[in-house]
């Protein structure tokens, strides 16, 4: 039974008229469709809507499984969807504009999707419409980095069917509800996630991809899979191990590899990881704070991620460029701009009055609670970490750093309002922090405003900001360079070509000498000795003889041998009975099959 509007619907199917309309008429339909999907995600309830009864194989299509956990991620990606439509509603191309609805949308129908099979389309049509946004761009870069994205996702895809129908056949149901590591159906649907949520080693694809979407496509594409990916392993991993040591692992590695980057868009990318890391480790915790945190911090890292990408997306929009090493000073010319990438990077980096601060203390502190000490240590490294190369180094080195000479203007007025909204958010939550508390899964008995927090905070900031001063007035700090960072897909793309070199050289080379030999020199002995098996053994007795023999007899031999080469196959010696003949024949055939088919 159809209860209302399903927001995801609305988006997907208020996409295709975006060809239809042009001018001004085409940019208020596009923003009035996102606000209406996000109006009626407001007015969801909680229940079970949209059902399809038997629909597949005999089971109920579950569309709209509305609860507190689904409905905070209908409440962000649908707000997400109009903050990122204004902000590149002036750019052209109806194709760009039509995916990023239609990727949007299915974002929403996968974390309000009810069972598996719902999920799974939704996540496959996630896959095609983010690799459309990547190739988007039209250039070289993107057109590798889209089949790249495509490739890896593809894999998870097929690594997450084949988890649901082994879990279907197990369970004889395919609601999707908590899962666990409980046997190789749990762990394909484990992986398949992990792809989408960008684990270590699976990860490549995000800063590979990512810096090579058009501006808007990055602030849809850093919104959506990623954290869609926190939700599902909210809802079907919840207090898996597992995921805590995984989560740690995010929080950490990408720091080393983004403090050496120069495309600004890939330290943000990198940067993504770490923070999706915390969420992780949250959900692996599993307790209720811990799963309030990880839904929290997934809610204002879309704004404040979604911010540092748009400030990025208009320094590229107004100079053309992205590479720390062709920007600074432009806080001369771009100072609104400037100041929202600060907020965004106050955000990400935990400053008191920002909405980072409230929700990334939720999972240190579910950490310290259950005693994971070098968990929590990890946690606070990476909270530093990511103040230098997000909170630091992104407004540091486009606005700051050294005068590049760039002289331009602010971005147009709608990106400006856009990011406008985004840094207001960013603080409002950080000021009102119950506003967002009110929302989550489970009720909130925590108070990050307490003395000891601010001051410890606080502290952790400063002195990392003094460390990073002193590094760099000392030059030990990484200098940015024109350079191109190796990452674990170096691995797959160079053994990649090493393997098709393979397949089509030395491989090719050895096939077709082994279809030579099985197929062509040995059916054709084969079919000679058939002619005269026992003429053929003469032939081979009086040569094997020559070897031995005493030079007097060596000529009789040798005048035997090319006298019966002459008169092969003659009868030159007598003729077997049918039966044998029919035996020796079976046996050649015997033998031919077997090196046919082995």
């Amino acid at each position: 039974m159809i209860n209302g509007l399903h927001p995801a619907a609305i988006l997907i199917i208020g996409a295709f008229v975006v060809p239809l309309l042009s001018g001004r008429v085409k940019q208020a339909y596009l923003l009035l469709l996102t606000a209406v999907a996000f109006l009626v995600a407001l007015s969801l309830s909680e229940g079970t809507y949209w059902t399809l009864s038997s629909a597949f194989l005999g089971h109920d299509l579950v569309f709209g499984r509305v609860d507190k956990l689904s409905l905070v991620f209908a409440y962000i990606f649908t707000l997400m969807g109009f903050i990122g439509t204004l902000f590149g509603i002036h750019m052209k191309g109806d194709g760009e504009k039509m995916v990023s609805l239609i990727y949007g949308g299915c974002a929403v129908g996968a974390v309000l999707a009810g069972d598996m099979i719902t999920l799974f389309i939704f996540l496959e049509l996630m896959m095609l419409t983010a690799t459309y946004l990547v190739w988007a761009k039209k250039d070289r870069a993107s057109y590798y980095a889209g089949f790249r994205y495509f490739a890896v996702h593809a894999l998870g895809g097929l690594c997450l069917l084949a988890g649901i129908l082994l879990h279907a056949h197990e369970t004889g149901s395919i609601a999707f509800d908590y899962i666990g590591l409980s046997g190789l159906s749990s762990v394909l649907i484990f992986i398949g996630f992990g792809v989408n949520c960008a684990f270590p080693i699976l990860h490549a694809w995000l800063p590979d991809a990512y810096p090579e979407s058009t501006i808007t496509g990055t602030v849809f594409l850093a919104t959506f899979t990623t954290k869609s990916a926190v939700y599902l392993f909210a809802r079907g991993f919840p207090g898996t191990d597992l995921l805590i040591y995984i989560g740690a692992v995010m929080t950490a590695f990408p720091i080393f590899i983004a403090v050496i980057e120069n495309n600004l868009r890939r330290v943000l990318s990198y940067s993504l990881i770490n923070q999706v890391g915390f969420m992780v480790v949250a959900v692996g915790i599993g307790t209720e704070l811990a799963i309030n945190g990880a839904i929290a911090h997934a809610f204002v890292h879309i704004l404040y991620k979604g911010l540092l990408f748009m400030s990025m997306g208009s320094v590229i929009h107004q100079t053309g460029k992205i590479n720390a090493t062709d920007l600074g000073g432009l806080y001369k010319s771009m100072p609104f701009t400037a100041i929202c990438c600060i907020i965004g990077a106050a955000s990400i980096s935990g400053f008191p009055l920002t909405s980072g601060f409230v929700t990334k203390s939720m999972i240190v502190s579910a950490a310290g609670h259950e005693g994971l000490v070098i968990v929590w240590f990890t946690l606070i490294f990476a909270a530093a970490g990511v103040f230098h190369h997000s909170g630091i180094k992104i407004p540091f080195f486009a606005f700051f750093s050294h005068d590049s000479g760039i002289r331009t203007t602010e971005p147009p007025l709608n990106m400006r309002v856009a990011m406008g909204i985004a840094a207001f958010l960013c603080i409002f939550i950080g000021v009102f922090p119950n506003v967002l508390y009110s929302i989550l899964p489970y009720p909130v008995d925590y108070v990050p405003y307490t003395t000891p927090h601010v001051v410890s905070q606080l502290q952790l900031l400063l002195f990392s900001a003094l460390a990073f001063t002193l590094l760099l007035r000392s030059g030990i700090y990484p200098a940015e360079i024109r350079a191109i960072n190796l990452d674990i897909d170096w691995s797959y793309r160079k053994g990649t070509r090493l393997f098709l070199w393979l397949l089509y050289n030395p491989a090719t080379r050895v096939g077709q000498w082994g279809s030579r030999l099985f197929f062509e020199c040995i059916p054709a002995v084969v079919t000679r000795m058939s002619l005269n098996p026992l003429a053929v053994i003469a032939i081979t007795a009086d040569r094997a003889r020559m070897l031995f023999a005493s030079e007097q007899h060596k000529g009789v031999i040798k005048a035997r041998i090319e006298k019966e080469r002459l008169i092969y196959p003659g009868d030159i010696i007598k003729s077997w009975p049918i039966g044998s003949t029919v035996l020796w024949v079976s046996v050649f055939l015997l033998a031919y099959l077997l090196i046919y088919y082995l």
